[in-house]
């Protein structure tokens, strides 16, 4: 069974930067490609990255691109998102995937991301 564990959320400031994590189990991590998703009050999910499984491809949604860093860690299992410049829209609860560029994933149960000053 998947199993997925975010964590890292929190209150951030405008300009603020904030490193969000995921533990993955239940599956062999290091084959699959992995990616984070988020939904904003009142809205759908949205794609935000992925990462493929050897972590050496990502790609962004054009509203993180340059601003935010995905990257993990093959022998912890771990998934992690790097979000520097953050914005007010970048309020949402953010969850890790297991997809490749895709809303429809597995995914846990989400961290809570708010800007705000």
């Amino acid at each position: 069974e998947v199993q997925l564990v975010e964590s890292g959320g929190g209150l951030v400031q405008p300009g603020g930067s904030l490193i969000l994590s995921c533990v993955a189990s239940g599956f062999s991590f290091n084959n699959y490609p992995m990616s984070w998703v988020r939904q904003a009050p009142g809205k759908g999910l949205e794609w935000v990255g992925s990462i493929s499984s050897g972590g050496d491809i990502s790609r962004y949604a054009d509203s993180v691109k340059d601003r935010f860093i995905i990257y993990r860690d093959n022998v912890k299992n771990t998934l992690h998102l790097q979000m520097n410049y953050l914005e007010p829209e970048d309020t949402a609860l953010y969850y890790c995937s297991q997809a490749w560029r895709s809303t429809s994933g597995p995914r846990g149960q989400g961290t809570q991301v708010t800007v705000s000053s």
